[in-house]
């Protein structure tokens, strides 16, 4: 399947706000392939080499190596790494929903880059004697995710995404300690 074709918008601030509503549809896109597992979908979304023309002074494509970085992994480059690591994800994510929170889009030239808080809710296998769920888990992550324009529309170039850290119970609000005990 491939990702939703956006067409040639027109430059200036006109084209600057459906350039940007057209980024952070691919970059909800992403998000929704991942909650329904549609690998054909995800893989759709990612730059690939055809995804960049050659340029007419030289023989060579422009790099088109994405890049990955999931919370607690190492750096993944490639199509095969990046693709491999989310066929293991969804193959061992029984149920997996995201709520993104502060999503900010920048856009230069034919080049985004999305900040957001992926908060995230998610469910491991079924126990052995029920058809129901896991037990559900929450948690934080900040990411950014890189787009290149194409002639198909924007693709996803890199996604780097960091866990946040909790806060203590006993810090305040502005970061510093409390001397009050928790109750």
């Amino acid at each position: 399947m491939t990702p939703p074709r956006e067409p040639d918008e027109p430059r200036g601030a006109a084209g600057r706000r459906t350039d940007a509503e057209a980024v952070d549809s691919a970059n909800r896109a992403f998000y929704e392939a991942l909650e329904r597992a549609d690998f054909e979908l995800l893989t759709a979304l990612w730059l690939a080499p055809e995804d960049v023309s050659y340029s007419e002074e030289s023989d060579e494509a422009e790099d088109t190596s994405i890049s990955c970085v999931h919370p607690g992994w190492p750096v993944l480059t490639g199509r095969g790494e990046v693709l491999r690591s989310y066929a293991l994800i969804m193959a061992n994510t029984e149920y997996i929903q995201f709520f993104l929170t502060d999503v900010h889009i920048s856009i230069v030239a034919d080049t985004a880059l999305i900040t957001c808080t992926e908060n995230i809710l998610s469910g491991g296998p079924a126990p052995a004697e029920g058809d129901e769920l896991g037990p559900l888990v929450g948690q934080r992550v900040v990411a950014t995710n890189v787009f290149r324009r194409t002639r198909d529309g924007w693709k996803l170039w890199s996604h780097h995404a960091s866990p946040v850290l909790a806060e203590s119970e006993t810090e305040s609000d502005d970061g510093e300690e409390s001397d009050e005990t928790p109750s």
